[in-house]
């Protein structure tokens, strides 16, 4: 039997508040991985992160205050991005 996983197996907050999420997609063939793959992105601050996984979620929750978004947006904003 063929069966297909997704985890987010690893979450980093890196210094200026943008929390970078790794995918892993696994694929088992009874019970076996057989096969996996790995997506990364980026919730940046001020990012809607309410499709993200709960864990994410809870991280963003409490790393993106006001402070982080207006530091992270301000950052931007002198890159001319």
């Amino acid at each position: 039997m063929l069966e297909k996983i997704e985890v987010v197996d690893l979450i980093e907050v890196i210094e200026n508040g943008c929390i970078q999420v790794r995918t892993k997609t696994a694929i088992k063939e009874n019970g076996v991985e057989i096969s996996s793959k790995f997506h990364r992105h980026v919730v940046a601050p001020g990012a809607d992160y309410s499709a993200e996984d709960a864990k994410v979620q809870a991280i963003a929750a409490s790393i993106h205050t006001a402070g982080v978004i207006a530091a992270y947006q301000a950052a931007i904003a002198a890159q001319g991005v």
